[in-house]
Protein backbone atom coordinates (compact mmCIF):
# COMPACT_ATOMS: atom_id res chain seq x y z
CA UNK A 1 0.00 0.00 0.00
CA UNK A 2 1.53 3.37 -0.99
CA UNK A 3 1.48 6.52 0.99
CA UNK A 4 -1.75 7.83 -0.95
CA UNK A 5 -3.66 4.59 0.12
CA UNK A 6 -2.74 4.84 3.39
CA UNK A 7 -3.84 8.25 3.82
CA UNK A 8 -6.77 7.55 2.39
CA UNK A 9 -7.85 4.20 4.71
CA UNK A 10 -7.02 6.78 7.17
CA UNK A 11 -9.53 9.36 6.57
CA UNK A 12 -11.71 6.53 6.08
CA UNK A 13 -11.45 4.88 9.26
CA UNK A 14 -11.47 8.65 11.14
CA UNK A 15 -14.56 9.34 9.72
CA UNK A 16 -15.92 5.99 10.94
CA UNK A 17 -15.16 6.94 14.42
CA UNK A 18 -16.74 9.99 14.31
CA UNK A 19 -20.00 9.00 12.47
CA UNK A 20 -19.52 6.08 15.87
CA UNK A 21 -19.33 9.34 17.96
CA UNK A 22 -22.55 10.95 16.80
CA UNK A 23 -21.29 13.28 13.86
CA UNK A 24 -22.24 13.58 10.66
CA UNK A 25 -20.02 13.74 7.51
CA UNK A 26 -20.32 17.00 6.35
CA UNK A 27 -17.54 16.80 3.87
CA UNK A 28 -14.58 15.11 2.56
CA UNK A 29 -11.25 16.50 1.45
CA UNK A 30 -12.36 19.92 0.69
CA UNK A 31 -10.00 22.25 -1.01
CA UNK A 32 -10.02 25.65 -1.78
CA UNK A 33 -7.02 27.94 -2.83
CA UNK A 34 -5.19 27.83 0.42
CA UNK A 35 -5.43 24.42 1.87
CA UNK A 36 -7.32 21.45 2.21
CA UNK A 37 -9.46 19.78 5.07
CA UNK A 38 -9.27 15.97 5.28
CA UNK A 39 -12.86 15.82 7.44
CA UNK A 40 -15.63 18.26 8.29
CA UNK A 41 -18.27 16.71 10.73
CA UNK A 42 -21.09 18.24 12.74
CA UNK A 43 -22.71 16.96 15.68
CA UNK A 44 -25.65 19.28 17.76
CA UNK A 45 -22.79 21.42 19.26
CA UNK A 46 -19.64 21.65 17.12
CA UNK A 47 -18.71 21.89 13.46
CA UNK A 48 -15.15 19.93 13.55
CA UNK A 49 -12.56 20.42 11.22
CA UNK A 50 -10.50 17.31 11.35
CA UNK A 51 -6.78 17.09 9.86
CA UNK A 52 -5.66 13.09 9.67
CA UNK A 53 -2.23 12.34 10.01
CA UNK A 54 -0.79 8.64 9.57
CA UNK A 55 2.95 7.36 11.02
CA UNK A 56 4.49 4.47 10.63
CA UNK A 57 6.97 2.69 13.28
CA UNK A 58 9.66 4.37 13.12
CA UNK A 59 8.91 7.44 11.71
CA UNK A 60 11.22 10.47 13.16
CA UNK A 61 7.97 12.47 14.75
CA UNK A 62 4.47 12.09 15.65
CA UNK A 63 1.71 12.78 13.39
CA UNK A 64 0.69 15.93 15.60
CA UNK A 65 4.03 16.94 15.22
CA UNK A 66 3.36 17.27 11.19
CA UNK A 67 0.82 19.88 12.07
CA UNK A 68 3.14 22.74 13.09
CA UNK A 69 2.12 26.70 12.51
CA UNK A 70 1.85 26.98 8.36
CA UNK A 71 -0.37 23.45 8.36
CA UNK A 72 -2.43 25.41 11.24
CA UNK A 73 -2.66 28.57 9.17
CA UNK A 74 -3.74 26.50 6.33
CA UNK A 75 -6.81 24.80 7.84
CA UNK A 76 -7.55 27.96 9.46
CA UNK A 77 -8.51 29.50 6.23
CA UNK A 78 -9.60 26.77 4.51
CA UNK A 79 -12.22 26.40 7.45
CA UNK A 80 -12.98 30.12 7.22
CA UNK A 81 -13.80 29.52 3.40
CA UNK A 82 -15.76 26.55 4.44
CA UNK A 83 -17.71 28.67 6.62
CA UNK A 84 -18.29 31.60 3.96
CA UNK A 85 -19.94 29.17 2.06
CA UNK A 86 -21.83 27.04 4.52
CA UNK A 87 -24.47 28.54 6.97
CA UNK A 88 -23.19 26.91 10.43
CA UNK A 89 -24.37 27.78 13.30
CA UNK A 90 -21.79 25.37 15.29
CA UNK A 91 -18.90 26.45 17.32
CA UNK A 92 -16.03 25.75 15.40
CA UNK A 93 -12.94 23.06 16.28
CA UNK A 94 -10.02 21.56 15.16
CA UNK A 95 -8.95 18.81 16.36
CA UNK A 96 -6.11 16.33 14.65
CA UNK A 97 -6.57 12.69 14.71
CA UNK A 98 -3.59 10.83 14.91
CA UNK A 99 -3.02 6.93 13.24
CA UNK A 100 0.10 5.08 14.14
CA UNK A 101 0.20 2.00 11.53
CA UNK A 102 2.32 -1.31 10.53
CA UNK A 103 2.54 -3.61 8.00
CA UNK A 104 -0.53 -1.78 6.62
CA UNK A 105 -2.87 -1.88 9.65
CA UNK A 106 -3.91 1.16 12.31
CA UNK A 107 -2.63 -0.09 15.99
CA UNK A 108 -3.09 2.60 17.78
CA UNK A 109 -5.04 6.05 16.79
CA UNK A 110 -5.97 9.47 19.36
CA UNK A 111 -8.37 12.32 18.41
CA UNK A 112 -7.03 15.38 19.83
CA UNK A 113 -9.72 17.72 20.32
CA UNK A 114 -9.40 21.21 19.76
CA UNK A 115 -6.51 21.00 18.61
CA UNK A 116 -5.01 24.36 18.16
CA UNK A 117 -7.23 26.67 20.16
CA UNK A 118 -6.13 30.07 19.94
CA UNK A 119 -4.22 29.92 16.91
CA UNK A 120 -3.17 33.25 15.20
CA UNK A 121 -3.03 33.03 11.66
CA UNK A 122 -1.48 36.59 11.00
CA UNK A 123 -4.64 38.32 9.99
CA UNK A 124 -4.55 36.69 6.18
CA UNK A 125 -7.66 37.18 4.83
CA UNK A 126 -6.50 36.81 1.38
CA UNK A 127 -7.02 32.81 0.46
CA UNK A 128 -11.19 33.56 -0.50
Amino acid sequence: MDKRESGIEGEDFAAEYYRKLGFEIKARNFHCRGGEIDIIAENGEYIVFVEVKNRTDGALYSPKEAVDAGKQRKLTLAAMKYLSETESDKQPQFDVFEIYSNNNRIYKFQRIENAFEGFDFGGRYDIF
